[in-house]
Parts: structure tokens; sequence; C-alpha cells
């Protein structure tokens, strides 16, 4: 248990944190977290864990929203860019080239990623929690309905209205980068 604790500890951290907004709540959301899969959940078999843990760590975040009445912001996780087809089209990041990071390159890859995060924040929280965990988790459409307490429609209805935003955003910043 330590070591798959150990694993998601960052990102759930990050996940958190986007989510509230404030590094302290996050860390009590992410120990509530994973107090509650050890108590409650051990004893369970290993492969379990990771869904559960993101079902707990999901259901702490919408609390504190719950209780705190403010809007949420999310960020995209910086450590990749989703991929698959029914993702974000990397297309209009082709223009940031990573193999050969001059100046210039770095300030426009660092504005991407600041437009990422700002037109993340700017979703809906289920928008956001059914991007991060389908595209940035990588669950499939049961373990995130699962996690969200949604049914796999509202999650693939989420996940569409999310991608769609973010491609609007992100297709009308590399029309104002390039301009």
């Amino acid at each position: 248990m330590n070591q798959f604790l150990a694993q998601v500890e960052k990102r759930a951290f990050t996940m958190a944190n986007y989510a509230v907004g404030n590094r302290d709540d996050a860390l009590d959301i992410v120990q509530d977290s994973m107090l509650a899969l050890v108590r409650k959940y051990s004893g369970r078999d290993r492969a379990e864990w990771r869904p559960l843990f993101f079902t707990i760590l999901n259901n702490r975040i919408t609390d504190w929203h719950r209780r705190n009445n403010k809007l949420s912001r999310w960020q995209l996780f910086r450590e990749k860019l989703p991929a698959n087809s029914d993702e974000l089209d990397p297309a209009p990041l082709e223009w940031v080239d990573s193999h050969n990071p001059t100046p210039d390159k770095v300030l426009a890859g660092e504005r991407l990623l600041e437009a990422i995060d700002s037109a993340v924040a700017k979703l809906p929280l289920r928008q956001q929690q059914a991007f991060l965990l389908r595209c940035v988790e990588e669950f499939d459409v049961a373990e995130t309905a699962r996690a969200m307490s949604c049914s796999q429609g509202s999650v693939k209805t989420h996940l569409s209205r999310a991608m769609r935003s973010l491609r609007n955003h992100l297709e009308a910043f590399q029309l104002e980068a390039t301009q």
C-alpha cells in the first residue's frame, strides 16, 4: 500500500491543488483520501486501489467545493498532452518545436502551457474531472464513471464538451500566437 500511495501522491496533490487553489487544503484532501483508502480498502486487491483512490479523491474535492461554494480551478498536468484520437488534436501545437529549444521557443512553450492551464481552469468541474481522469490519468470510460459517480454516457458528454471547449480555446491561442 505504501508503494502505491507514493506513486500517486504527487499527481493526487497536483490534481487537488489545481482543483481547490490552496496548497494547505489540497494537502488535507490528499491526506484524507489516502487515509480513507488505507482504512476502508487496504484489504482489497491491489488492482482496485487506483480507481478507488481517485474516486475518494474526487469525492473529497467535490465535498470541498460544496463546503466552500467557490468556483473550482483545475489546471492541466504538465506531464503530457493527450494523444489518442478522442482527445485534443496535436496539430495546433506543432508550431512549438521541443527538439530545438531556443529562447523564443521555450517562451512559446511556456505560453502554450499557460493557455492550456487557462482553458482547463475555465471548464466546469465535471468537465474538468472527466478530462483529467480520461486524458491525464488514462482511465477508461467505465473507471471514470465509477470515479465520478455518474453514468458512462455522462462521462462521454462531459469529455466531449470539455474537448470542444479546449480545442476552441487553443485554436484561438494559436491564431493570436502566429499573428
